[in-house]
């Protein structure tokens, strides 16, 4: 199986080295029903170079391209069952690594991106707000600048990583509403007035921690800001798009795998006589999965390229974001359809995989918000 391969090799060809999938995948099921960071995880995580991949060598990267990166976390997603930490590994790589590289000073770049790429800092960026989650041109905390400081006042809402991160990127308003009121700010875990809240209780991804973020007074120093005052926007949508990438690569890794096991399942499952492949629905469902697979290995590293190759590429991202987190979706509830009463047991994992595919299609931009940007595009 052509896909299968893809994911496979992808772990190897692009610069993860350590064959790390029976760490990753002790006790998944005990770790979700915890619903705690696997702190021990994360250890293979950094031996493998995976959080080195798109950074430059001077800051301990691999130098990797941004497709080879994909391919990479694709990879993870084909060898890692734990959904959760996956998505925590492609947002450490894109929250604040991404946007310090490309917008940061030479001396938050020195000073920061070794802890980045080695995985000693694990990342968090801070957009969402509890009054303003797709509404990001009305973002309401604010930096305030005091001489050669800003005073930060206000709050953040559902923060990836927030309650083990060290380090935060902070998207904040220091202008009026609008896409260049927004300035981008980062700031380190132990900085006074930034309160990180206990984890929330999720339905899925449940390894991968969310909390409330509050910043009462904050005091950052000119120095922390990337890229100049009001440049926030333009620094949000420039790591949105590989998020967006990032994230459903991994997501692509992990039906790949769905679909080699569905294929397992009904290849050695007897009912009446024969295996249920043979059955027509049955293997109609399977055909179907195969193509939302291939379609979104399509979508996804066609659009990769445009980002990579500096070609607009607002409208291919979010029709990769809708296409991709609604074939997981699809796929999660197929095969639990597929695999019958085994899928709905908590023990076999099928059941896990559908309530982590359910976040899809509300992070990084809900598919109804890639609905409209497609819609104003095309000039609607």
């Amino acid at each position: 199986m052509a896909a299968e391969q893809a994911a496979e090799q992808a772990t190897d060809t692009y610069g993860i080295t350590a064959p790390y999938g029976d760490e990753l995948n002790d006790d998944v099921t005990r770790w979700d029903r915890a619903a705690e960071f696997p702190h021990e995880k994360w250890k293979p995580l950094q031996r493998s170079g995976l959080f080195t991949l798109p950074f430059a060598p001077e800051y301990g990267g691999a130098g990797r391209t941004l497709t080879e990166t994909m391919a990479a976390l694709e990879g993870l997603g084909h060898t890692s069952r734990d959904a959760g930490l996956n998505f925590s590994a492609s947002t450490q790589i894109v929250s604040v690594g991404i946007p310090l590289q490309a917008f940061g000073s030479a001396e938050l770049r020195e000073r920061y991106l070794p802890q980045v790429t080695s995985g000693q800092a694990i990342t968090a960026h801070a957009i969402t707000e509890a009054s303003h989650g797709s509404d990001v041109m009305n973002i309401r905390t604010t930096a305030v600048r005091e001489g050669d400081e800003y005073v930060i006042n206000g709050g953040k809402l559902f923060i990836t990583n927030a309650p083990v991160a060290d380090l935060f990127l902070l998207y904040v308003r220091t202008g009026k509403p609008g896409a260049f009121g927004l300035s981008t700010f980062l700031a380190e875990r132990s900085t006074p007035g930034l309160t990180i809240g206990e984890p929330l209780e999720t339905m899925g991804l449940r390894t991968s921690p969310i909390s409330e973020v509050t910043l009462k007074d904050v005091r950052l120093p000119v120095a922390n800001r990337l890229g100049s005052e009001g440049a926030g926007f333009l620094i949000m949508d420039y790591v949105m798009k590989r998020e967006v990438l990032f994230s459903f690569a991994v997501n692509l890794g992990e039906m790949t795998h769905r679909l080699k096991r569905v294929v397992e399942h009904a290849t050695t499952r007897q009912q009446f006589g024969s295996a249920i492949g043979k059955n027509q629905a049955v293997a109609h469902k399977i055909a179907d999965m195969r193509i939302a697979v291939e379609t979104a290995r399509k979508w996804l590293y066609d659009t990769g390229r445009k980002v990579e190759q500096g070609t607009d590429a607002s409208l291919d991202v979010a029709a990769t974001k809708i296409l991709v987190s609604e074939a997981n979706q699809r796929t999660a509830q197929d095969a639990i359809q597929i695999f019958g009463a085994r899928g709905y047991l908590t023990d076999t994992g099928i059941e896990r995989e559908l309530r982590n595919a359910a976040a899809g299609s509300i992070y990084s931009g809900t598919n109804e918000i890639q609905r409209n940007c497609i819609a104003a595009l095309m000039g609607l």
